[in-house]
């Protein structure tokens, strides 16, 4: 601290000397002189700037997060389609985008998702990129919203289930664009065999119209995306728990299956 002479004479007319005087408060004395006083001892000036407390951005730790799960997302998807391992590996497609929305909202999932899906289209191409998307993507930031929100379980499961059977026909139509054949016509084929399998079986003479065989297809596809997003909702549930971002509250039905 620089310190200067003061010579300017006291109320009783003496000078002070060479006293030395601080910088702050010889600044401070001459903008507001009811400061000091000559019966009060010079007090240091404390600044309100000096004592503030910084608060930790939270920017730098969502963008790591939102890069992290983006990248195992992708990674989940590439381990899956090069080494396939039946179901276990797409039960977690979803999990990721959904913790980015469950952590930090709505915003950072969708971005999250696009990240996902540009780097599988650098990885894979465009085509398997919005395999995954649509409907995992959208999916993970579906479910993850709701249960932010601590949306109840079944309406979760419903809502889930008409992702991902608007999923599964948006892949069907994709891919048979991408082989140039129909698979709508090929699923229809198996659902017409496994009808006239069950019926010889039960005795009955039946011959299975188209409408009954698309009916019966369409149906296989519903209860098959209910068991998986009842699945996710275990895994999620179980998961999400020890991270320290717990989803909603299974229901009673579910709590009574888990104590058994």
């Amino acid at each position: 601290m620089n310190q200067f002479v003061d010579n300017t004479p006291n109320q009783s007319g003496l000078p002070l000397g060479n006293q030395p005087v601080e910088f702050d408060e010889l600044v401070l004395g001459q903008l507001d002189p009811e400061i000091h006083s000559s019966n009060e001892e010079p007090t240091s000036i404390h600044f309100p700037h000096r004592s503030l407390k910084r608060t930790p951005a939270k920017a730098p730790l969502r963008l790591v997060e939102t890069a992290f799960l983006a990248s195992t997302a992708s990674l989940i998807w590439l381990v899956n389609f090069f080494f396939p391992l039946g179901p276990v590996l797409r039960i977690f497609f979803p999990l990721p985008i959904a913790l980015l929305s469950l952590r930090w909202g709505g915003r950072t999932a969708w971005m999250g998702c696009i990240v996902t899906g540009l780097l599988l289209s650098v990885l894979m191409g465009p085509p398997r990129s919005l395999l995954y998307m649509i409907p995992f993507g959208i999916m993970g930031v579906l479910l993850g919203g709701l249960w932010r929100r601590s949306v109840g379980w079944e309406l979760c499961i419903l809502m889930g289930t008409l992702v991902g059977s608007i999923g599964f026909f948006f892949r069907l139509w994709l891919m048979s664009l991408m082989l140039g054949d129909d698979l709508w016509l090929y699923l229809t084929t198996q659902v017409t065999g496994m009808i006239e399998w069950i019926s010889m079986r039960l005795g009955w003479l039946i011959q299975p119209q188209l409408l009954m065989v698309q009916i019966v297809g369409i149906g296989l596809i519903v209860v098959s995306n209910l068991i998986y997003l009842l699945v996710v909702h275990l895994v999620a549930g179980f998961m999400f728990d020890r991270l320290g971002n717990p989803i909603s509250p299974p229901p009673r039905w579910v709590q009574i299956m888990l104590d058994y």
